[in-house]
């Protein structure tokens, strides 16, 4: 998983040319040249403190795809003088853990450390959780986990108890533009875009690093002979699916957001959630209640109508199903925005 990548000025030539792939080159070699996770690596934040008294507690990195969680947790054992291993939780087992925790002890007896950093690690199993914390506890490894869940509701309390949950936010646009720039840098050119393209393109990443390098390879590779507009450059490239997730994380982050942009009278912000849940996949049946349950709890008495318009609006949709049933359901998400509310 790589991420983040801003240059640094003066950084040496190795880290460009060949058929690497652009994140890849664009790898960080310092905390400092991270984008986008100031709030955590600053000085005042909490890695960045870690590092200035040079100890670092064990960690669970928590955030979306592409924010530099690997890169991060690499870069952390270089400041330390950790020898940095890597596992996926997808692609490791009981065998394979023993050999790592082998080697860490073997490491721990010749007087250094191991940063064991487990991608994925909300795929482990309980059991396979709590074989950690006996290696943890004798200082054979620290651990660094990833994950793009809630650690709360994935991993163990044991686990949780013993490691400091770090929260990495989303790239926003002024995050993924300045990436961009570094790209364009390493590539040695600009991009082929011209007015409001190349923040379609930036938008299309929708906050993740990775994807943003991975459209802009392929919008490098097209070798066209001038800029192309936002239009041209939507029908080229393959909109990415939107995040989310039915029963995760990503799932319970789109309904609050549906339910604050209804409290806070805003139409077309609650619409947009609701769009965006029924582009993921989402039961409309699950909307439907949901918005009942809005008309009953946030508005009330202030506008009863308010709930048997929710009513009508499911039974449409039952009636009718999908597409058609979905416009009444979208048609009561404006009128709860637009409502008074109790």
């Amino acid at each position: 998983m790589s991420d983040l990548f801003d240059l640094a000025p003066g950084a040496p030539e190795t880290r460009s040319s060949g058929h690497r792939p652009l994140a890849d080159r664009l790898r960080p070699a310092a905390l400092s040249e991270v984008i986008g996770q100031d709030k955590v690596l600053s000085p005042e934040g909490p890695l960045g403190a870690m590092v200035a008294s040079g100890s670092l507690s064990s960690l669970i990195l928590w955030g979306p795809p592409g924010v530099g969680k690997t890169t991060i947790a690499r870069l952390l054992a270089d400041a330390t003088e950790l020898a940095f291993v890597q596992i996926s939780a997808i692609f490791s087992g009981v065998p394979e853990l023993r050999k790592v925790f082998e080697a860490a002890k073997l490491r721990h007896r010749q007087g250094r450390g191991t940063l064991l950093f487990v991608d994925e690690i909300h795929r482990f199993n309980k059991a396979q959780q709590d074989g950690f914390l006996p290696h943890m506890e004798d200082g054979t490894i620290l651990l660094v986990g990833a994950t793009t869940e809630n650690p709360s509701f994935e991993l163990n309390a044991a686990l949780l108890s013993r490691s400091q949950v770090i929260v990495l936010d989303r790239l926003s646009l002024a995050d993924l533009e300045r990436l961009a720039q570094r790209a364009e840098k390493e590539l040695g050119a600009a991009l082929p875009l011209k007015g409001p393209a190349r923040e379609a393109l930036l938008e299309m990443a929708d906050g993740d690093g990775r994807a943003l390098l991975n459209l802009i390879e392929q919008v490098t590779a097209w070798k066209l002979q001038a800029p192309i507009d936002a239009e041209a450059l939507a029908k080229r490239l393959m909109r990415r699916a939107a995040k989310y997730d039915k029963s995760g994380e990503e799932h319970y982050n789109l309904i609050s957001a549906l339910h604050k942009s209804v409290r806070g009278s805003d139409p077309d912000a609650a619409l947009y959630w609701y769009a965006r849940m029924l582009e993921g996949g989402e039961d409309p049946r699950f909307l439907a209640r949901r918005l009942t349950r809005m008309a009953v709890e946030d508005i009330g008495l202030a506008d009863p109508q308010a709930q048997t318009l929710c009513l009508h609006a499911w039974e449409t949709y039952e009636r009718l199903g999908s597409p058609e049933g979905e416009l009444a359901l979208a048609q009561a998400v404006a009128y709860l925005a637009l409502a008074p509310k109790s």
